[in-house]
């Protein structure tokens, strides 16, 4: 059986098992393409495959990416009798950490909507409102950018106070409810909406550029760039990334269990309502954010002092 053939058969398979599966099976046709047509599956030596992988150097995200593929696809072509070994060299170096998100302080998300109207030229398609409307949703209920950007207006149920989000990461659609100053803030931009091009009546996108088409993610990020330099937000440490949009779900995520704590409340039991509302697949996705920030760390902290000296909080 061609290479081309198994990778083609073992898309399929993923696809057919609720997986999205588009950036590592690009890489996988990449992969094919750097081996050469047609090749024999088994044929594979692993000096292509290190070939492919750009050498013996640090393992860059890049190429971890090109391992992962290419791991998952020799799992599955030995599992099927494709191949008798993975031809994936044993000694790939380990990973860079992943730089920690930035978590925005409330002074800075307070800065981030103050420079909007001065970030926005008057003539950008993408309106300071819709781009104010666009923050306050993201960090209001922890969506995905990719998320926000595909709500159209019929997902935007604002009389029940509800979004349906559809096509998810994982293939699965929920609901998100959304509090009342939220929704005050869609209506005041669903009134605005509602003059500008509908090129789709109801399926067009709620949030939209100026003409009514979708807001694209490069306009978005250099949108998003412009406006955190005009609110003086930039210097991360040496361990962190720039600040980004996608972020806003982070600072979500945490301010939330930081306020849970403060309430009292019992975080654990909470933790799967969160990472339901998310979209985590696992509670695991969400038990990460616990330890994000000194001052969440504090209040699960003190937390434990009270519990440890026997607190009515135990």
């Amino acid at each position: 059986m061609t290479l081309l053939e198994t990778i083609d058969q073992y898309i399929a398979w993923r696809r057919a098992h609720g997986a999205i599966f588009k950036n590592s099976a690009n890489l996988l046709k990449r992969f094919v393409r750097s081996v050469g047509e047609p090749a024999d599956c088994a044929s594979v030596t692993t000096a292509q495959v290190v070939s492919f992988l750009a050498g013996a150097g640090p393992l860059t995200r890049s190429r971890e990416n090109k391992y992962g593929a290419l791991s998952g696809f020799y799992r599955y072509a030995i599992s099927r009798g494709f191949v008798a070994r993975s031809p994936l060299p044993d000694n790939e170096p380990k990973p860079p950490a992943s730089a920690p998100p930035h978590i925005y302080s409330r002074d800075e998300l307070h800065r981030l909507l103050e420079a909007i109207e001065n970030s926005q030229g008057p003539a950008a398609h993408l309106e300071a409102e819709t781009l104010r409307t666009l923050l306050l949703l993201l960090y209001g209920t922890g969506l995905r950018v990719g998320e926000a950007r595909r709500l159209t207006l019929a997902d935007v149920d604002l009389q029940e106070a509800l979004l349906t989000i559809r096509a998810t990461k994982f293939f699965k659609s929920r609901l998100v409810p959304i509090g009342p100053q939220l929704v005050h803030v869609q209506k005041t931009y669903a009134a605005m909406r509602a003059d500008r091009p509908l090129p789709q009546g109801r399926n067009s996108c709620f949030l939209a550029n100026r003409n009514g088409t979708p807001l694209a993610k490069s306009t978005l990020n250099t949108a998003f760039l412009k406006l955190r330099c005009a609110a003086g937000i930039s210097g991360p440490d040496s361990r962190r990334q720039a600040p980004r949009l996608h972020d806003l779900r982070h600072s979500f995520a945490v301010h939330r269990l930081t306020e849970w704590y403060r309430q009292g409340a019992d975080v654990q039991r909470l933790l799967p309502v969160l990472s339901t509302y998310l979209g985590h697949t696992d509670i695991s996705g969400t038990q990460v954010y616990l330890s994000m920030t000194p001052e969440l760390l504090q209040q699960a902290s003190s937390r434990f002092e009270l519990y440890a000296r026997g607190g009515s909080d135990a």
